[in-house]
């Protein structure tokens, strides 16, 4: 329960409409508990006038009395439907709000998070905990207060009635109710255990989905359906015996529930029949008592329901607090600079290990690059290439030395701020569901459609996409399954060459693009990349373009370093890729 407390800022937000709820549960509980009294008042009348009644005259006084008291009856149902409406309206609607309000929520700190974050923790996990957890929370911030405000209210008006009726008989028709709660309390810390193991069960069995749906090329192209379908079969498997479990234990409260309450209907007729034998209360007492318990029966058996709710909504938001509690290791600082890096970049001494991996990726690692330079990062796979580009975008914080953008170390930059000066076109194209068009203009949002064709012209993507029935509005699929991958890659290097800003950082884009489609990508951006500076990450050499500096990483640290006639004078390692690659 420690764990619904997170809520409460909910609660606040929504004060009115909740205290206003309340009223509303109030008033139409109000309704429902007056039936009892008219009830009680007709029977005494009715009997009154038949004792009272002479041989041979009409009925009429007493059948005037009773549709009287019927039409009461259905006037009180009546208001009391109004009330239970707007009590809805207001209760169940605020809930919507807070679930609108968590969703948002997790979903911001979802994308304040760091890289690391999610290397270590699976998207069926995170889609849950979005999903699943919340939607089992908003039952507790809804339903489960509207039902048991009901259940306190209708107990408090039926008590209050029944004991200034008979103190005696109210005991004895309340003495189940403690023992009620023993058997709630003991079987919700059950129900909390259960709905831990299933939460997590839930979260594997979605990653264990989501993964198969994303691979699906990969796992019919090794003929893995079969057992794919056996692996989640098992997790389904796991998953539905849990819940059965859960469903059985939940079982208990409602024959509980009947047991008690039909403990009370004859402790009520027994006894009830007993003072009124004694003369102590009336007939219409003993009626008025039976209805009260009939009363109570639905929001009685329903403290079973909310109890569950919420013991599920307690594990639920203790595994959305577990992610909302964990803090962003990357962050602006308080005191950061609003600048956008102009393009300067100073490498010093710096050292880089990976924390999920424990890999040192970079040793010692020194470069300054002037602001408009051009610079080839070359290496094999593993040699620390793509680290230095997660570092430019800090995607990760370094280990030791320093990384400086035009003097300032870019731990002092505004995060907004320093990515909006960095353009990054990665090895691995990753594309949304979307159009061409908006696939591409996600680099800038206020981007002309003039300006998004330039950018496809540049990475020699124009002529692909005209050929497209639709053009730039083709719809490209789930991560661009209708492209190949030549085509994705060019439409992320468009999406970085639109977002204009003054570091660019090539990260073996043009992989999966053949020889003389490069050649022409090359030759477009000369012009494009005078004022910009540029790293080109790549494990083979660019002939056309005339690099201020290459490097050659080996193991993390600078194996060599110079221009292309200093590093063919020194007859290395570049020089033999450079006459290797060239014939």
């Amino acid at each position: 329960m420690k764990n619904l407390g997170s809520l409460n800022k909910y609660f606040v937000k929504y004060k009115w409409r909740l205290l206003l709820g309340l009223l509303f549960v109030a008033i139409s509980s109000k309704f429902a508990e007056l039936p009892g009294s008219v009830v009680r008042d007709i029977l005494n009348e009715v009997q009154a006038m038949l004792k009272d009644k002479t041989p041979g005259t009409d009925n009429s006084a007493i059948i005037s009395h009773v549709v009287t008291g019927g039409i009461i009856l259905l006037g009180l149902a009546l208001l009391r439907g109004l009330f239970m409406f707007m009590m809805r309206q207001t209760i169940i609607v605020m809930s919507r709000h807070i679930e609108y309000d968590q969703k948002n929520e997790i979903y911001r700190h979802y994308q304040a998070l760091n890289t690391h974050f999610y290397k270590a923790h699976f998207t069926g996990d995170l889609m849950n905990r979005i999903s699943e957890d919340v939607s089992r929370v908003r039952m507790y911030t809804g339903p489960s207060i509207m039902y048991f405000s009901s259940v306190v209210f209708l107990t408090i008006f039926c008590i209050v009635d029944m004991l200034r009726v008979n103190v005696m008989l109210t005991l004895c028709v309340v003495a189940p109710l403690p023992l009620l709660a023993l058997s709630i309390f003991y079987v919700n810390k059950i129900i909390f255990q259960k709905s831990g193991k299933i939460g997590a069960q839930l979260s594997l069995l979605t990653t264990t989905a989501q993964e198969s749906y994303s691979g699906v090329r990969v796992v019919k192209s090794f003929v893995q359906e079969k057992n794919m379908m056996r692996f989640f079969e098992a997790n389904s498997e796991e998953y539905r015996k849990s819940t059965i479990n859960l469903s059985l234990t939940e079982a208990v409260y409602f024959p509980a529930m009947n047991l008690f309450i039909g403990l009370s209907m004859i402790g009520t007729i027994l006894i009830g029949g007993y003072f009124a034998i004694k003369g102590q209360i009336t007939t219409g007492n003993i009626a008025e008592f039976v209805i009260y318990i009939n009363i109570l029966m639905f929001p009685i058996s329903s403290i079973g329901m909310v109890a569950s709710m919420t013991q599920r909504a307690g594990a639920s938001q203790k595994r959305i607090d577990e992610f909302l509690h964990t803090e962003p290791e990357i962050k602006t600082s308080p005191n950061a600079v609003s600048n956008v890096p102009q393009g300067a970049v100073s490498f010093n001494d710096l050292t880089f290990t990976y924390p999920h991996t424990g890999i040192t990726a970079l040793q010692h690692f020194s470069l300054n690059v002037k602001a408009g330079q051009k610079v080839a990062i070359i290496g094999k796979t593993g040699a620390g290439k793509s680290t230095i580009a997660q570092l430019l975008l800090r995607m990760y914080d370094v280990t030791s030395g320093a990384l400086l953008l035009d003097g300032i170390n870019i731990k002092n930059y505004d995060l907004h701020q320093l990515r909006k000066g960095i353009a990054y076109a990665p090895q691995e194209a990753y594309l949304f569901s979307d159009t061409i068009f908006n696939n591409i203009k996600f680099g800038k949002d206020n981007a002309t459609p003039e300006e998004v064709k330039e950018a496809a012209r540049m990475a020699d993507l124009d002529k692909d996409i005209m050929s497209f029935p639709k053009a730039y509005e083709t719809m490209i699929g789930e991560r661009g399954v209708m492209l190949s991958g030549g085509q994705k890659q060019r439409m992320v290097l468009a999406r970085a060459i639109l977002k204009n800003s003054n570091i660019l950082l090539l990260d073996e884009c043009l992989s999966a693009v053949d020889t003389q489609t490069e050649k022409t990508i090359l030759a477009n951006l000369q012009d494009y990349l005078k004022s910009k500076t540029t790293f080109v990450i790549t494990h083979r050499i660019f002939t056309s373009w005339i690099f201020d500096q290459i490097i050659i990483l080996d193991n993390g640290t600078i194996a060599e370093q110079g221009t292309h006639e200093q590093l063919m004078a020194l007859d290395g390692r570049y020089a033999k890729l450079y006459r290797h690659q060239t014939g």
